[in-house]
């Protein structure tokens, strides 16, 4: 029976190496692909700790940290399905080699920004280069390790993918405080120069040129109109709050609804025409894969918000230094390690058990933070009152970021699977763009910043009237520093709710999934 055939029934097509690659260079392919892939993760989560000193050092406003985030996590994830089409056309060696060529780049561009434009456009380029060599990186497992070997090759790119977001903020932390406070974030960005440089040479002598041939059709005009409508949503979700939400705010909503819903016909009619669509809408004729993609974007609004948040209370709100700030995030790091280690074996044994008890954990985790910032006030919070909540909330995290696409994908047939996988792909990335848009969309609503500089003054002004302080001066600074975490606490408490009702809805749409499938 053909290749083909056997696809056509669901079966998997026999496995033969690529020439001239052997298992030893296999492997040296896949240390090269998980450079790329640890550094445009960590950029995801390690400018969390740096957002405080950028609003400083560029007198950056609050819409500008939150696309900071969340223009990186879009531009991501929008060019992730268009890469991977491209990789199978023309190989996925000079894709990835691209792709890490324009990150490293805009990296460096980040670094040297002098204003809040110039930062964001960096980004999203940051972005877009590492949407681009994603793909390779599962292409390359596929392609190069057999059905036996597949599986270990998944796992420890899981981990690296845990261990890469997890540790984010540590390394943030230890990075500024070498370099110090109003520069250091910039190193944040330059350090990728020397590991994307090192890993464009490696990936130029070790990675194999492997090329499936296989038809590459760009869906440019499904690719613009889904962009227009995330960018429609985004802008009001980042904008509005800062702006007192104007007319305008809910005519972009509406607008990226239309769009949208333009975007679903125009996708249906390429099907039906035999041409290739961004989305194949066919994928959604199973539930359980519908139900996998709004899994995939409410998890991933949920996960990468959480160090947002706890970020900017812990600094802005609270003083503490970026390192300090970094370090909090150590108890969820280790768990999340080393559950992540352990999730592909538990998923084999457990099926979906494993992504039910993942989510779970995330959303105890979640709620337990948010009911400790219910009840303590901002002052008493340290390190060891959020250790708990945040070790569970790390061991769910690594228990479902690992499995949860593959668990996904194999619901659609095996023909589906790399279309399939892209759009799993690119809803993570969307959802954590909404997730960072919403929660700041709350946290600065909330915080009011430009409210409490009123307040100040006519706490500073009775507080001199009933000759608390010697001086204005002393009486700004005790003020300001106590209403600053108060309103940050307060504001704090509710992003973190907000992300803990996403962790919620998402552990529910984990039920949509069947209870077992096939991860080999």
């Amino acid at each position: 029976m053909s290749d083909q055939a056997q696809a056509r029934v669901g079966q998997a097509p026999a496995w033969v190496a690529p020439e001239g690659v052997t298992d030893k260079r296999a492997w040296g392919t896949l240390a090269v692909l998980l450079i790329g892939m640890f550094m445009s993760l960590l950029d995801t989560t390690i400018v969390n700790v740096a957002l405080p000193t950028i609003r400083d050092s560029i007198h950056a406003d609050e819409a500008t940290l939150a696309w900071i985030i969340s223009g990186y996590a879009l531009a991501f994830g929008l060019v992730l399905i268009p890469a991977g089409r491209i990789g199978d056309r023309f190989g996925h060696k000079w894709v990835f080699f691209t792709g890490l060529a324009i990150f490293t780049a805009a990296s460096l561009a980040a670094g040297f920004a002098h204003d809040p434009t110039q930062l964001i456009v960096a980004r999203v380029v940051q972005g877009l280069g590492g949407g681009i060599f994603f793909p390779p990186v599962t292409a390359f497992i596929q392609l190069l390790f057999p059905p036996m070997k597949r599986g270990k090759a998944f796992g420890i790119m899981g981990a690296v993918l845990g261990v890469s977001s997890a540790a984010g903020p540590v390394v943030g932390g230890l990075i500024i405080q070498a370099f110090g406070e109003s520069n250091g974030w910039r190193y944040i960005f330059f350090v990728n120069i020397p590991i994307g440089a090192i890993a464009l040479v490696a990936a130029a002598i070790v990675l194999p040129r492997v090329v499936a041939g296989q038809k590459a059709t760009m869906d440019v005009v499904g690719l613009i109109l889904l962009a227009g409508a995330l960018v429609a949503i985004l802008v009001p979700l980042i904008q509005g709050q800062d702006q007192g939400w104007p007319l305008w705010t809910y005519l972009s909503l509406a607008g990226g609804v239309v769009l949208l819903v333009l975007f679903a016909l125009w996708e249906r009619f390429l099907a039906a025409r035999g041409s290739s669509p961004l989305v194949p809408p066919h994928l959604f004729s199973h539930p359980a894969f519908t139900g996998g993609t709004i899994l995939a974007l409410v998890y991933f609004a949920a996960f990468t918000s959480i160090f947002f948040t706890i970020s900017l209370l812990w600094q802005a709100g609270l003083g503490h230094t970026a390192l300090e700030s970094g370090l909090v995030s150590i108890p969820f790091a280790i768990s999340n390690i080393i559950s992540a280690s352990l999730s592909d074996r538990l998923a084999q044994k457990l099926g979906r058990t494993v992504l039910v008890l993942g989510t779970a954990m995330v959303t105890v985790g979640l709620v337990g933070l948010w009911l400790i910032l219910l009840n303590v006030a901002p002052t008493d919070l340290n390190n060891w009152i959020l250790l708990a909540p945040l070790v569970v909330a790390g061991f769910g995290n690594g228990l479902f970021i690992a499995p949860n696409a593959r668990f996904i994908v194999a619901t659609v047939d095996r023909s589906e699977a790399g279309a399939a996988s892209g759009v799993i792909g690119t809803m993570q990335r969307i959802g954590s763009a909404i997730g960072i848009a919403v929660v700041s969309s709350v946290l600065f609503g909330i915080a009011n910043l430009n409210g409490l500089k009123g307040e100040v003054s006519t706490k500073v002004a009775a507080a001199m009237k009933d000759g608390l302080y010697n001086s204005p001066e002393l009486a700004a600074k005790a003020i300001s520093k106590a209403s600053l975490a108060t309103h940050f606490g307060d504001a704090a408490t509710m992003a973190l709710l907000v992300s803990a009702i996403f962790a919620v809805v998402s552990l529910a749409l984990v039920f949509t999934l069947p209870k077992r499938v096939n991860l080999h």
